[in-house]
């Protein structure tokens, strides 16, 4: 979609429509991880873009109230990950209603990660999208794709998706660690450049997910 296209769209949102919930989860894994990440973001998309976003960042739990309000959930942390058979039920059943899940790969959460999704779809796999695709020109244009902005396995950065028909329900993005980029500048001492790569990819990401 043309920019002018996907803006017209969201610039029709009431002011804040629009809450980035961070998932909690059980298995020990910090998923609090890189704090300062999520309220960063969201200053530089609504500045850059013209998306309202609630500025704090909601917090829930598989099934609590405030998971059942959201529509856009974000996962992140190091270490193991944990989904009940009733939370891996409830989040199929809130994505599949719409909602949205972005995971972003920090270092020690991948395995567990994967086996957990398995868990929310059993039948579905993961889907690598190419630099060509749009949630990489949305807005900001990344013509080689997802940015590596943390050394993890020395991996290549990948964008993986889970879809429902042709709607993103679950974008992955593995070996890059977006949220180092999106933190405080003085937290990981990520460059300039990375960091403005990190946000830009962040702020196309949701408005991806809204022109849907």
């Amino acid at each position: 979609m043309a920019l002018a296209g996907c803006l017209s769209i969201l610039m029709a949102q009431s002011p804040g429509a629009l809450t980035i919930t961070r998932l909690q989860y059980g298995g020990g894994g910090d998923w609090y991880a890189d704090a300062s990440s999520l309220p960063n973001l969201i200053r530089f998309t609504t500045a850059g873009t013209g998306i309202q976003i609630s500025p704090e960042e909601r917090r829930a739990k598989i099934g609590d109230d405030r998971f059942w309000e959201s529509s856009y959930f974000y996962l992140t942390g190091h270490g193991n990950i944990f989904f009940t058979a009733e939370e891996a039920n409830l989040l199929r059943t809130q994505l599949l209603n719409g909602a949205f899940l972005h995971a972003d790969d920090n270092y020690g959460m991948d395995a567990a990660f994967r086996r957990e999704m398995k868990k929310v779809f059993p039948d579905k796999n993961w889907v690598e999208l190419s630099p060509g695709h749009p949630i990489f020109s949305i807005v900001f244009a990344l013509p080689e794709g997802l940015p590596k902005i943390h050394e993890h396995d020395n991996g290549r950065p990948q964008c993986l998706a889970l879809f429902d028909d042709d709607r993103l329900l679950v974008l992955y993005t593995y070996e890059s660690d977006l949220g180092d980029g999106w933190e405080d500048s003085q937290v990981h001492d990520v460059p300039a450049e990375l960091r403005e790569s990190a946000l830009r990819m962040g702020a196309n990401i949701i408005a991806y997910v809204l022109s849907q």
